[in-house]
């Protein structure tokens, strides 16, 4: 069951009272005045009213109800029927709330479909500026675009602090198996983000050329100032995503690099270890002539020779960094 967030009725740039749902159209049909309504997880019964009040196109009802749709930008007849997200982000799992928005000569319905950023305070923001809310369903229609536009700023900078934490860990340390995972999952929300935020682009392009009744020419500049923060957002977002890959990249090489110096210690070691290996083994042959066998001092010289070999090619790999 859907509840009315607030339903109102504005002119002149100024708040004239709440109204009922039932008044809409009322207030509505009055020149100069327009209707504001602002509902929450709305049922098919609140939505039908709303259709006969207004004259809402039963396929855009349709839409609302069904939900799960992507953004767009819908006409129908002189109304305006638009789909948007608003990223949510809580303990570090991104979701989207989709938000319908009904628009035309004299009111402006949105439908808020999950818990996101409530619109109050867009509502409140409009009322605090009476000589651009006096221009009425448009800038309404501005002030919400620009609302969620604006809410991928702080996910985008969350995203982005947290992949400059895993890229410091990455330079610091071994790369493990949850620092990839991670920087994954984030690659992926970024590609969310820009899912949802790229058709806002053609939404706002779209709205600066439609000749429709509310939309006044002069409002334009607005919906560009929409369609300048979204290619932003776009631009911080390509960005972002290119930090995640090369802080993959980076991390793959130092692990590549890691190993590499590893085996050549490996290797070092394997031929310091290889002369005593080749020396025993040679006087270890049972072969009864073997002159250094009877030698009084052979034992003493065959140490230090070992011992002289394996400092030498200490010495060699030391000075070659292998060691």
């Amino acid at each position: 069951m859907g509840r009315v967030v607030a339903s109102a009725v504005y002119a002149g740039g100024k708040k004239v009272r709440d109204i009922p749902l039932e008044e809409g159209q009322h207030w509505a049909s009055k020149p100069g005045h327009f209707v504001w309504i602002g509902l929450e997880e709305p049922d098919a019964d609140t939505l039908n009213t709303l259709k006969a009040q207004f004259g809402l196109h039963e396929l855009a009802i349709e839409d609302a109800l069904e939900r799960h749709s992507r953004p767009k930008l819908e006409t129908f007849g002189d109304a305006l029927f638009i789909v948007i997200y608003s990223p949510v982000r809580q303990q570090g799992k991104l979701q989207f709330i989709e938000t319908h928005i009904f628009a035309g000569k004299g009111y402006v319905v949105t439908c808020r479909n999950g818990h996101s950023a409530s619109y109050r305070q867009v509502r409140q923001s409009c009322e605090a500026r009476p000589l651009l809310l006096e221009h009425g369903e448009d800038f309404v229609l501005y002030a919400l675009l620009d609302f969620v536009t604006e809410n991928f700023q702080p996910v985008t900078e969350a995203i982005h602090g947290e992949i400059e934490l895993l890229e410091q860990r990455v330079l610091s340390r071994h790369m493990q198996e949850a620092d990839i995972r991670r920087l994954h999952t984030l690659r992926r929300e970024l590609l969310q983000l820009r899912h949802y935020v790229a058709p806002m682009v053609e939404i706002s392009e779209e709205l600066q050329r439609l000749d429709f009744p509310f939309i006044d020419k002069n409002m334009r500049p607005y919906f560009r100032d929409v369609q300048i923060h979204v290619n932003r957002q776009m631009e911080d977002l390509a960005g972002v995503r290119d930090i995640a890959s090369q802080t993959i990249e980076i991390g793959m090489l130092l692990e590549s690099a890691r190993q590499s110096v590893t085996q050549r210690k490996f290797a070092a070691w394997a031929a310091i270890l290889a002369l005593p290996t080749a020396i025993a083994g040679i006087y270890g042959m049972n072969f009864k002539f073997m002159p250094e066998l009877e030698w009084h001092y052979g034992y003493f010289a065959v140490l230090g020779v070992i011992g002289a070999g394996c400092a030498g090619l200490y010495g060699i790999f030391k000075r070659s960094g292998w060691l």
